[in-house]
């Protein structure tokens, strides 16, 4: 488990890190530090100087040297190694007080210059990195917002435009005088305005898999809404670690919402009210199982899945078989039950 406080602290620290150098718009305010570094360095180096050996005039001004080019740039970090040079040659390199350029003098100060060049460059470096990695942070992060937004666009388009369909045909409906066509036509524009409900639940630009519980909940309580029924009482429960491909979150919600509608068309049939529950686990082998119980009235004694006219449950069939899985109906004790099993692939367990 990622701790929250952690990663908001590593993220603040990257933000400050994206801001050096800083100042860039306040030049006197960093001219000004900078001199109180330089000051800093040489008041130090002189309370110091009882206490060093002799040999190292620049010891504390290379910090400032340092500090002052991370901070605000190498342009500053070049005046302060000058102004840091010259004042060490002047007071701490001997002949002291003056700038005797002897051959002392000269080696000191060639090593200094070395050293400070080797550090400017690498603080360039590193802040031209700094800086070129804040710029394709800012781009990814823009980019994914585009997708984000694009992708909403698409889905929502994709959800009207079969909502549009659904429409159509129940405007088709009203042309015919048959009581079978007009009944399928219903049953295909319902099966379209579900997927366009569908295809909003499924909003997710990143591709991640989908909550299956809840997923389901939300399906289910849709169904029984749109039935009209406030008699039938809904339990979904299972797994909340469960994730569904989304690949195969359209076929697997035509399925459940296929059996949740026809135990409210034939096991609540009349008005009777009851209770419907879905279960959502694993079984042994590790497959998914989605069980969907009813509370009433049970199957015809001569029930055969197989041998059933009755054109949903077909659909459920076909489209189980097509993520390699099985859809079954019937009784166990009480209770009518619908089993959907799918292979263990199409699955993934978030802890």
């Amino acid at each position: 488990m990622i701790d929250p406080t952690a990663t908001n602290t590593l993220s603040a620290r990257k933000r400050w890190i994206e801001q050096l150098p800083v100042a860039r718009n306040r030049p006197v305010l960093g001219a000004v530090i900078t001199l109180c570094l330089v000051a800093a360095a040489l008041l130090l180096r002189i309370v110091a100087d009882p206490q060093l050996p002799s040999g190292f005039p620049y010891v504390t001004f290379f910090p400032a040297v340092i500090v002052t080019s991370f901070l605000f740039g190498v342009r500053l970090g070049c005046v302060s190694a000058l102004l840091s040079g010259l004042l060490a040659w002047y007071f701490f390199i001997p002949p002291a007080y003056g700038f005797a350029l002897t051959h002392g003098a000269g080696f000191a100060l060639a090593f200094y210059v070395l050293v400070v060049a080797t550090d400017l460059a690498l603080v360039h470096w590193m802040q031209a990195a700094n800086s070129q990695l804040a710029r394709e942070r800012e781009n990814n992060r823009q980019l994914a917002e585009m997708r984000e937004v694009l992708f909403h666009e698409l889905q929502h388009r994709v959800s009207n435009n079969l909502q549009v369909a659904a429409g159509l045909l129940t405007m088709q409906k009203r042309q015919l005088a048959d009581a079978d066509a007009r009944a399928a036509l219903d049953e295909a524009g319902a099966r379209l305005a579900l997927v366009g409900r569908i295809s909003r639940q499924l909003y997710d630009p990143s591709g991640a898999a989908q909550p299956l519980v809840p997923f389901l909940a939300e399906l289910c309580r849709g169904v029984v809404d749109a039935s009209g029924r406030t008699d039938v009482d809904l339990q979904v429960s299972g797994d909340e670690h469960l994730r569904l491909q989304p690949d195969a979150a359209v076929p697997t919600a035509l399925i459940v919402a296929e059996a949740v509608a026809n135990a409210i068309e034939h096991g609540f049939a009349d008005g009777r009210a009851g209770h419907l529950e879905v279960q959502v686990r694993r079984d042994q082998e590790g497959s998914l199982e989605v069980l969907i119980h009813n509370d009433g009235y049970g199957l015809p004694a001569d029930f055969d899945l197989g041998a059933s006219t009755s054109l949903g449950l077909r659909i459920a069939v076909m489209l189980a078989q097509g993520q390699s899985g099985r859809f079954d109906l019937g009784r166990r004790e009480a209770a009518t039950v619908a089993t959907l099993t799918l292979p263990a692939n199409l699955l993934t367990v978030e802890r």
